[in-house]
């Protein structure tokens, strides 16, 4: 297995790459990403490699061009349509819960809709309350469409390249401020987009968490080991379908739950993760379920203020502790 060292933006954009140059019918779609590069420069440079016929740039209109998606799917093409931030997705929000996800079912399994749907999200780049939302437990709430968020650099193109597989719409939530982040790219192909993946073994504590959160946890766990705790560290990166086997295996081992969620407390993804340990592993907890969630507010602007609003390594370790007794 070779391994690559590269940003999580450029393993975005190699996906993109092999995707486009592997299947004809495959094209990308959404604002920006073409003359611009896109917002995030995760297709800077396909424009000129392939073309205005499959690097498409789209009005300001995310109903539009998500629907003209919907639209290429159903026709038998392989679209990658690209919403600029999780909170504009809002106004494609009609035909991604009341077409994509259920023209399969409506149709009696008539129709499919090979549709990838990708989107930045998450908080952390004083971009304020209206661009840092965390809506990926939103969508998973809807049947009929697979949810993932990719946390490392192999992530971010292996789950790109599995999701082009699937029949069905599959969203893809690329947390924003891991763009930049530099890792180890594993040229193993596709990713097992149906898994969890065990991050950090631990026998005190399960951190159960995804995307931006993944790494806060990390360093969250060592700087617990430093103190003679050891942190199992789960990426659900998977949100829908949910792998409850590997969290309820985790807890199971562990007998303590922390569920790192940047989304608000109140009705957050952290809730249904909480519930599931409930149901499936009471007897086996030492302690209740620990949840550690962003601020009940809009995000604030400056820098401090939206540090605080948000999960922190901190923070995290504080809830370890708290359930320990430490």
């Amino acid at each position: 297995m070779t391994m690559t060292k590269t940003t999580y933006r450029e393993a975005v954009r190699a996906g993109l790459r092999e995707a486009l140059q592997r299947d004809p019918l495959v094209f990308l779609m959404g604002e920006d990403v073409g003359r611009y590069g896109g917002t995030y420069a995760c297709s800077h440079g396909l424009l000129e490699e392939f073309g205005p016929e499959r690097i498409r740039d789209a009005p300001l209109s995310e109903s539009a061009f998500v629907g003209a998606g919907i639209g290429a799917a159903l026709g038998g093409m392989k679209p990658i349509v690209e919403v600029m931030t999780v909170n504009f997705s809002l106004l494609a929000l009609d035909q991604i819960v009341n077409n994509a996800a259920t023209i399969r079912h409506m149709s009696g399994g008539q129709f499919s809709i090979p549709l990838v749907l990708r989107m930045a999200t998450g908080g952390g780049r004083q971009v304020a309350a209206q661009h840092s939302h965390s809506f990926e437990g939103w969508y998973a709430h809807i049947p009929g469409i697979t949810v993932l968020t990719p946390a490392t650099v192999t992530d971010a193109k292996g789950m790109l390249l599995a999701a082009l597989r699937e029949p069905d719409p599959v969203l893809i939530f690329e947390h924003a401020y891991l763009y930049p982040m530099e890792g180890e790219l594993e040229e193993a192909g596709l990713v097992d987009i149906s898994k969890a993946a065990l991050r950090r073994q631990g026998r005190d504590v399960s951190l159960l968490t995804f995307g931006g959160s993944l790494w806060k946890s990390l360093e969250a766990a060592e700087r617990l080991a430093a103190e003679g705790i050891e942190a199992e560290v789960i990426d659900l990166r998977v949100l829908r379908p949910l792998d409850t086997a590997t969290i309820l295996a985790s807890v199971r081992k562990t007998h303590r739950a922390v569920i790192v969620d940047e989304a608000w407390r109140t009705g957050s993804f952290a809730a249904e993760i909480s519930a599931q340990i409930m149901e499936g592993a009471f007897y086996d907890l030492d302690g209740p379920v620990a949840r550690v969630c962003s601020a009940e507010a809009p995000l604030p602007y400056p820098k401090h203020l939206e540090d605080a609003a948000l999960p922190n390594v901190e923070g995290i370790a504080r809830a370890v502790r708290g359930l320990l007794g430490a």
